[in-house]
């Protein structure tokens, strides 16, 4: 299994860049942050966007991964967005997964438009969001003609680092996502409970992210690829809570989302209030754990 952390983008940047070394310092695979205009209870606290933060990042770090969850149509056309994400891949040396997923109701998808998308409107413009962003990072130029985004002669130059495209963590739980998933991404993400907005007891998602689990399988399978090709990432905190309790409850919630098929388990950088409160000297002993000699 890899392991994780997602780093709310809130500090200003001398304080900020001290989480991002720490995390690599402290052997994580992977670190991530969010992608918002305004996130929950963060609306009128100081908020940073993701493409700079992780544009600092990668000249911060070496060796760790670097990623975004997620990024969504509510934001930014696919055409921007995989300009950024090449800068970011070069700047990073070939560390960038690009997260992505359908976005929901909230801050980012009112404040710059008149009518909220209906559900069935935003799943649709996600099945375009990605088979465009995926267009756009492996071909030099891509035209494209769709019923919500378009491309006209877009050239992309330079491009990625990774070839053919950066690996894509896509966030999904319905069946037109899984479908989206099993064909496109390196990375399945879930946060267990679909638009559960406050965190529980980790053991109340293990069934639900079993299911979600089996039927990425199912949808792998129908699409003819391998389900071991797609890692399976599970972001605690938002709504699968209690895992940074203590060192024991790290490996025991660990363990048992492994034991259903989580590959990559992803915890929340610790805060001093809610959301995400916790104690970051739990999180440097279980990273003193993790870095005991072990199978990985």
């Amino acid at each position: 299994m890899r392991f994780g952390i997602q780093i709310v983008p809130e500090d200003r940047w001398q304080t900020a860049r001290e989480k991002w070394r720490l995390a690599e310092q402290l052997g994580f695979d992977h670190a991530w942050t969010y992608d918002h205009l305004n996130w929950r209870s963060f609306r009128a606290k100081d908020w940073f966007t993701a493409i700079p933060t992780l544009t600092a990042a990668a000249v911060e770090t070496t060796r760790i991964g670097l990623g975004v969850l997620v990024a969504s149509p509510n934001l930014r056309h696919p055409a921007y967005l995989a300009k950024d994400v090449t800068a970011v891949d070069d700047i990073a040396r070939g560390r960038l997964i690009l997260g992505l997923g359908s976005g929901a109701e909230g801050f980012d998808s009112t404040m710059t438009r008149r009518a909220p998308w209906t559900r069935r409107e935003r799943a649709e413009r996600f099945a375009e969001y990605v088979r465009l962003t995926d267009l756009l990072l492996r071909q030099p130029v891509t035209t494209f003609d769709g019923r919500y985004y378009v491309a006209s002669e877009v050239h992309s130059y330079p491009p990625c680092q990774q070839r053919p495209r950066v690996p894509f963590a896509i966030a999904a739980a319905g069946p037109r996502g899984l479908r989206l998933a099993a064909e496109y991404a390196s990375y399945w993400v879930t946060t267990g409970e679909p638009n559960r907005v406050e965190s529980a007891p980790y053991e109340q998602a293990l069934p639900i992210v079993r299911r979600q689990v089996e039927a990425l399988e199912k949808a792998c399978v129908e699409a003819g690829r391998d389900p071991a090709a797609v890692a399976r990432l599970m972001i605690c905190g938002p709504s699968a809570g209690g895992v940074l309790d203590s060192p024991g409850a790290f490996f025991d919630a660990a363990g048992r989302f492994g034991e259903i098929g989580i590959t990559d388990f992803v915890v929340q950088w610790p805060r001093p209030c809610e959301p995400f409160s916790g104690k970051v000297e739990i999180l440097e002993k279980v990273a003193e754990d993790l870095n005991r000699p072990r199978n990985r």
